[in-house]
């Protein structure tokens, strides 16, 4: 027969044992905080009248709505360029503007020759769009580069129908010497298409993503503040022909000579 201390004992063991492995159990099934996502820009010059256009937008289209690169907030800027146009199709969301931004970049990385498409992270690397490889390199390398904290929020129209918002950067970080941090503020609309009847994809329904409408400076950023190096309350007029419930507002920082982007945010537009 069993000693009453004995049995005190090894019940005082068991039940010890079995609070360790409820205690563990509780620690495995509770999730570690998520670390906030970088808000990283992808912008790739496209055209609808390019043939390998299409499969660089499905992957643009798939980096912006599902995430799928850890640590990073892909902010996708589509920006359809000129040059196409002369070839069988007129690309109705292409702009003279979109182009000159990219010849910024040639100039910029010293390439030969622009393209289409080419996708640019963080206004630092370049590669062909439809490599997805390199998108995920290259943003995941984006997002643990330092950054510089921008903010936005939005107000209500004002009488004559013009948005304003408020946009603040914190101390500059990363920013080269002697090179001006300019503020833009950018508006992108998702959701559209065209049926193309013409050019290299004649045929075909294209669709498209956060499709670039606007770009503005709106200031530039003081280096030598050690807080916030700009404030400013931009005020957008939207076109009437644009869908509220698909736009987006962006505002980046990025440098005048190397074109390098420092941070950026962005703010869905609710009607």
């Amino acid at each position: 027969m069993k000693s009453v201390s004995a049995i005190a004992l090894k019940l005082s063991l068991a039940i010890c044992v079995f609070c360790w492995a409820v205690d563990s159990q509780t620690k495995t099934q509770t999730p570690a905080a998520e670390s906030p996502r970088k808000p990283v820009i992808v912008e790739l010059f496209t055209s609808e009248g390019c043939s390998t256009c299409p499969s660089a937008e499905a992957l643009l289209q798939e980096l912006e709505e599902q995430q799928p690169v850890a640590g990073a907030d892909v902010v996708a800027l589509e920006e359809h360029v000129t040059y196409w146009n002369h070839l069988g199709w007129r690309d109705p969301y292409s702009s003279a503007e979109w182009t000159q931004r990219q010849l910024a970049y040639k100039e910029a990385f010293k390439t030969r020759e622009v393209y289409t498409p080419q996708m640019i992270v963080d206004g630092r690397k370049q590669f062909v769009g439809s490599s997805e490889r390199d998108a995920a390199f290259e943003i995941e390398r984006a997002a643990r580069r330092a950054e510089t904290n921008v903010a936005i929020t939005s107000k209500e129209p004002d009488a004559k129908g013009l948005r304003q918002f408020n946009v603040s950067v914190a101390k500059l970080t990363g920013n080269t010497a002697g090179d001006d941090a300019e503020i833009w503020l950018a508006v992108t609309e998702d959701g559209l298409q065209s049926s193309v009847s013409g050019g290299e994809n004649s045929g075909h329904v294209l669709h498209h993503v956060a499709t670039l409408r606007a770009l503005h400076k709106i200031g530039v950023a003081d280096p030598n503040k050690d807080r916030t190096s700009f404030t400013g309350d931009p005020r957008v007029r939207f076109d009437s022909q644009w869908k509220l419930e698909n736009l987006h507002v962006v505002v980046f920082v990025q440098e005048k000579k190397s074109l390098q982007i420092l941070g950026t945010a962005s703010i869905k537009i609710s009607r």
